[in-house]
């Protein structure tokens, strides 16, 4: 269950350990042709930045060109749920690289930190919409059962929004 005083006193800092502990997320592109696609999120507390591993040959990076772009990003848990929107740009950063690097990350580079093919995109995000729950499956049912009798809207969690600039 999420932690509903946290999301109303500091929902940054809930958000971002939050995005830290995912094993992905769902990253849009510039072109609207394109879906969404998951991608493993690199947090970087001290920048507030989110960093992904890609390929430069990706169609995602390809739909960046050199140019940055918003785009949206979505973290979806069972009791937490996100939506960032950010700008998103292609950069080699050879020290991100260096700190972010992994063996999940390295299984997907034939040439290791060296490999032609590999880059990283930066996500600056700009602002987010976060909804989170604290309630029990229990709680849950009863909350609906009890706004159909009374023709009221259930109370079965928060909502809050972050601007970071």
């Amino acid at each position: 269950m999420a932690d509903i005083d946290k999301l109303k006193q500091d929902p940054k800092e809930q958000l971002f350990k939050h995005l830290d502990d995912l094993h992905a997320v769902m990253l849009g592109s510039p072109d609207p042709k394109q879906h969404m696609q998951p991608m493993a999120p690199e947090v970087d507390f001290d920048s507030g930045e989110i960093w992904f591993f890609t390929r430069a040959s990706s169609d995602l990076v390809e739909a960046l060109g050199r140019d940055s772009a918003d785009v949206h990003m979505c973290a979806v848990e069972k009791d937490y749920q996100a939506c960032l929107m950010g700008e998103l740009s292609v950069e080699r950063n050879e020290e991100k690289i260096e700190q972010f690097w992994s063996a999940p990350v390295a299984a997907w580079f034939e040439g290791g930190k060296a490999d032609n093919d590999l880059t990283m995109l930066r996500f600056k995000p700009k602002n987010a919409s976060i909804w989170a729950s604290d309630r029990n499956p229990i709680t849950f049912a009863y909350e609906i059962a009890k706004a159909n009798v009374k023709d009221k809207t259930p109370d079965v969690g928060e909502r809050n929004s972050v601007n970071f600039r």
